[in-house]
């Protein structure tokens, strides 16, 4: 095509190095400040009259190429967060937003799993009188509900919003409310599902922990009758059965694992050890005297 009548300035030299700092450099932070200088070079818009100025179009152009690239460079350096504020700092309003920068904010936030972040700029530009005689009016709002409204389950909103769009005939908004219907319809299926398993996985969850609330519970008074069975006759034994009881105890306490099934039988028999050992080593006048 025919290049066009506004000569490059300032600005159109500036994205043209912000293009090859972006692309061939990878330079992202210098791209960037290309970017911005050429946004503010342009001021606030072209002038009302023919002559004054760059023309409407170039001048649309140009801004909405800086931003592009700009998003760009943002994005490459993990800023994505900014992205929305720093392009309404050129535009200030949602409505005013190009079709190009809103569909890359779009994307750029439904990529990084934050598409709420374009809740209000979306329906703001969508419901603005002037987008909708846009040639791209269509598409935006089709990649608006695929990739803002139903994903965050904003059925009743979808709707409405395609309801209110007077642009489209009676089968484009059949279409577009036939989507949403679907979309809802599998929204319910997960939601139902993730329902039912959370049902099952509680009753099993409660079992499993009260099975082994209770074996610890168990093995907790198991290990205190050992050891005050052992503490009651430590002074008694001779330094060999203290060592070999003090080994014992180890076992029980550290090596043993609380969470095997064979620890409780183990237990069990230990303590019955203790006490027929208790009998045995003990002869009878080194036995503790009996109480009343």
């Amino acid at each position: 095509g025919e290049p066009p009548a506004w000569a490059p300035g300032p600005a159109a030299a500036l994205l043209e190095e912000a293009a090859d700092l972006l692309v061939l450099h990878r330079d992202f932070a210098a791209a960037l400040e290309r970017c911005e200088a050429g946004c503010d070079s342009l001021g606030p818009g072209p002038g009302p009259e023919p002559g004054t100025g760059p023309g409407p179009e170039s001048f649309a152009e140009v801004k909405c190429s800086l931003c592009v690239v700009g998003i760009q460079a943002l994005a490459e350096m993990n800023r994505w967060r900014e992205v929305l504020s720093w392009v309404l700092q050129y535009y200030h309003e949602p409505e005013l937003l190009p079709p190009k920068v809103l569909e890359l904010c779009i994307l750029l936030y439904s990529k990084v799993r934050e598409p709420q972040v374009m809740l209000e700029v979306g329906s703001s530009w969508l419901r603005a009188q002037a987008n909708q005689s846009l040639p791209e009016f269509g598409s935006l709002l089709e990649l608006y509900l695929a990739q803002v409204l139903l994903p965050l389950g904003r059925f009743e909103g979808a709707e409405e919003l395609v309801r209110g769009c007077a642009v489209f005939d009676s089968e484009q908004q059949l279409g577009f409310l036939s989507t949403i219907l679907e979309s809802r319809s599998r929204w319910a299926q997960r939601e139902e599902t993730r329902s039912a398993a959370e049902e099952q996985q509680d009753p099993a969850t409660e079992t499993v922990l009260g099975v082994l609330s209770q074996k610890l519970l168990t093995m907790v008074t198991l290990l205190r009758r050992a050891l005050r069975s052992m503490s009651n006759h430590f002074y008694l034994l001779p330094y060999k059965k203290m060592l070999l009881a003090t080994f014992l105890l180890y076992l029980v306490v550290v090596r043993l694992d609380p969470a095997s099934p064979t620890s409780l039988p183990f237990i069990y028999k230990l303590v019955q050890l203790f006490r027929q050992a208790w009998a045995a080593v003990l002869s009878p006048i080194h036995r503790p005297p009996i109480r009343d």
